[in-house]
């Protein structure tokens, strides 16, 4: 089997948002999202205590691209060059041409389409550089946000994954969904030439 280069976690610009790589200077905004209990109220992990936690977030994402395990990006508005969150390609598995979305918006970035903007222009990285076939998702199934997300970007509900995390003492069913690389091309393709 072919060995690949480290991936580089990359800058994509949108309409309003930079996704760009993450840098030591983002950890006050990360671990103020992470340390929010209302955002992290469906996430796998109780709201953070400790800011260590987000240098040791900030290694990981940069462990996701040296290890060839897929890339966690910053999010930014293009206008103001404010934080607003982040998302990533993770669990990437070369030979299945496979990976996971995930991502964390702060609050006050809810409800005006930046999750669903953000997530089309990694996706479509993915699709390009990382060559996936496919990208799974899960979401708590009581985050219907989430839920429409990932309808919006053209996911499909696969299943429900019972009592899958618990996280301080509250059980939880997940949500799992897929986008297939035949989907995303058949609605994001450019119309050929004649």
């Amino acid at each position: 089997m072919m060995r690949l280069m480290a991936l580089l976690s990359p800058t994509l610009t949108t309409a309003r948002l930079v996704l760009r790589p993450f840098r030591d200077a983002d950890r006050r905004e990360v671990f103020e999202l992470h340390s929010n209990a209302r955002v992290m109220r469906y996430w796998d992990s109780a709201p953070w205590r400790d800011e260590t936690q987000a240098d040791r977030f900030l290694a990981r994402c940069r462990a996701l691209s040296d290890n060839e395990a897929g890339a966690r990006v910053a999010v930014e508005r293009r206008d103001t060059g404010r934080f607003i969150g982040w998302i990533g390609l993770q669990h990437w598995d070369h030979d299945n041409r496979s990976a996971n979305l995930g991502y964390v918006f702060a609050e006050h970035a809810w409800g005006q389409g930046y999750a669903t903007e953000a997530g089309r222009a990694l996706l479509e990285w993915g699709f390009d550089v990382m060559d996936l076939n496919r990208v799974s998702a899960q979401t708590d199934t009581r985050n219907e946000a989430s839920a429409r997300v990932l309808t919006k970007l053209g996911f499909t509900l696969e299943g429900i994954l019972r009592e899958n995390v618990i996280v301080d003492g509250e059980v939880s069913d997940d949500a799992t969904y897929s986008l297939l690389r035949r989907e995303w091309t058949s609605t994001h393709s450019a119309p050929s030439p004649q």
